[in-house]
């Protein structure tokens, strides 16, 4: 396997892409450097902390350890589906809807991936697990955000239309069926935009950094095949676990709109 490693000058030379752009912004008065520069600061110190980490869960195969880094990585992901809405849903309900459904498809998804059709010995090996299950969070996370988001905005927006469906006899399953139809189209669109593009458009990010580092062409392709595969069907299971959880929780037992469940606008985004 041909792999060239990179030196700390060569991610120097990268870094100073961003800088620039950074003197840019502060040259046309975007406001953005300070952002950016943070953001680069987190993307270095947050990867070689975790390049660390995984570092010792490959020489040391523990399934504690390793559910333990898959539970914060968990936790993570839903504070960042409830941190990307405008409108959430209040109390627990805001950070555990989000991390409920991913807990449910994410971690569902990668196990049955792992011993089913990877059949690595032990499953859970880290080299595979970690990677795998970071995959189907992030996408999975992006789908449920978008999901929930979608669906408290427009039943805010539409308040007065699904009462009046309400008022002429409509279930509360009824009258939200179309709001929550769109929100889910709008969860699934980008994984469904990725696939379609795959190959034409654009070459995924993983099998982009398994030939960078010297792996097969055909052999990248079949695991970014199988990768996609997997990640659309879990955005598919959390985000319908997700609008199916928010959209009873828009609703008491007697069918009566409950819009004081959300929270005002969050125009932090």
């Amino acid at each position: 396997m041909n792999m060239i490693t990179l030196t700390s000058f060569d991610l120097g030379l990268a870094a100073s892409l961003v800088v620039v752009l950074a003197l840019l912004s502060r040259r046309m008065q975007l406001g953005l450097e300070g952002q950016l520069l943070i953001a680069a600061t987190r993307t270095v110190v947050q990867l070689l902390l975790i390049g660390l980490v995984l570092e010792s869960l490959f020489s040391h195969v523990n399934l504690l350890w390793i559910s333990a880094m898959a539970v914060i990585m968990l936790l993570a992901a839903g504070r960042e589906v409830m941190a990307r809405q405008q409108r959430r849903f209040k109390g627990a309900w805001g950070f555990g809807m989000g991390t409920l459904a991913m807990f449910i498809s994410s971690f569902t998804v990668t196990v049955l991936a792992l011993i089913t059709i990877i059949g690595t010995e032990p499953w859970y090996t880290p080299q595979y697990a970690i990677p795998l299950l970071g995959m189907m969070l992030g996408n999975t996370m992006n789908g449920i955000a978008l999901g929930l988001d979608r669906l408290t905005q427009t039943t805010w927006q539409q308040r007065a239309i699904i009462e009046q469906r309400l008022m002429l006899g409509a279930s509360r399953t009824e009258a939200i069926l179309e709001i929550r139809r769109e929100a889910m189209r709008s969860g699934m669109m980008p994984m469904i935009n990725a696939m379609a593009a795959a190959g034409l458009v654009s070459l995924p990010g993983m099998m982009t950094g398994q030939i960078l580092a010297g792996i097969p062409p055909i052999e990248a392709v079949k695991y970014q095949i199988l990768i996609m595969f997997l990640i659309t069907a879990g955005t598919g299971f959390g985000v319908s676990a997700a609008l199916w959880m928010g959209s009873r929780k828009l609703f008491d037992e007697r069918h009566r709109l409950r819009l004081d469940t959300l929270s005002a606008p969050n125009n932090k985004n």
